[in-house]
């Protein structure tokens, strides 16, 4: 079984995302574990808010899986996706890692050279970019 580790947060519930999830469910019987940073927007905001707005998208993303079959756990964690990945590995195996972000030019994740840092953890890492204008940063 590989052991998958989800980051995502703004992009959480887009098609992108799921049609990767799909993917590699396809490829193998897959463990999912999901991890949303609760990044803080532009503008004002409450870590209140934050976290609230990011506990629904992580219910919303474990529902839609779950309705497919696809084992997966969740949680909420630090702001920083690198930081918030480090804590996760050090309480989990993990076998590979899957990142969704905005496109370039909208994503502060990847203007902040996100992917990248992650590939210093030492395993493959998947970058995905959700295609919807919709979405925030």
């Amino acid at each position: 079984m590989k052991r998958i580790l989800v980051v995502a947060n703004h992009t959480l519930c887009e098609q992108h995302l799921l049609d990767e999830l799909h993917r590699r469910r396809a490829e193998g019987t897959v463990q999912i574990h999901i991890v949303v940073p609760a990044s803080h927007p532009l503008g004002v905001w409450s870590e209140g808010s934050v976290r609230a707005d990011a506990r629904s998208r992580l219910a919303e993303i474990l529902d839609t899986l779950a309705i497919a079959g696809m084992v997966t756990t969740g949680e909420i964690s630090d702001a920083s996706p690198f930081t918030a990945v480090g804590d996760v590995l050090r309480q989990r195996v993990i076998d590979e890692i899957v990142i969704s972000t905005l496109p370039s030019g909208r994503s502060r994740w990847l203007a902040q050279g996100t992917v990248r840092r992650l590939e210093r953890y030492g395993l493959p890492v998947t970058h995905v970019v959700a295609e919807t204008a919709e979405s925030m940063a």
